[in-house]
């Protein structure tokens, strides 16, 4: 049986990958409904929690929706332009380094 020699922590440890927040922005044509879909469908959030996330978008300009790796925050960022230009609503979703 082969011995492997440990080599030091420093060379084999994982990077934690940074983190991206997607803010959505509130305007003043995208229904209140549409921002509650796009939260419940995209960023998978349970009605209640959809909700109490619009009314921060709404009451304070923008709210963040959500926390992950960049090509999965940019991946919704982009859902959300998609999904709100199929139905005529400016909504917009950026993505903010964490941290």
């Amino acid at each position: 049986m082969p011995v492997h020699k440990e080599e030091s922590s420093e060379k084999n440890s994982l990077k934690e990958p940074c983190l991206y927040k997607v803010v959505l922005h509130n305007d003043d044509y995208t229904t209140m409904e549409f921002v509650v879909e796009i939260l419940r469908n995209v960023f998978h959030k349970r009605k209640k929690e959809a909700e109490e996330i619009m009314w921060k978008v709404h009451e304070k300009g923008s709210a963040v929706c959500g926390t992950y790796i960049h090509e999965i925050a940019v991946t919704k960022a982009e859902q959300v332009r998609f999904l709100a230009r199929q139905n005529s609503f400016p909504l917009l979703a950026t993505v903010e380094e964490d941290g």
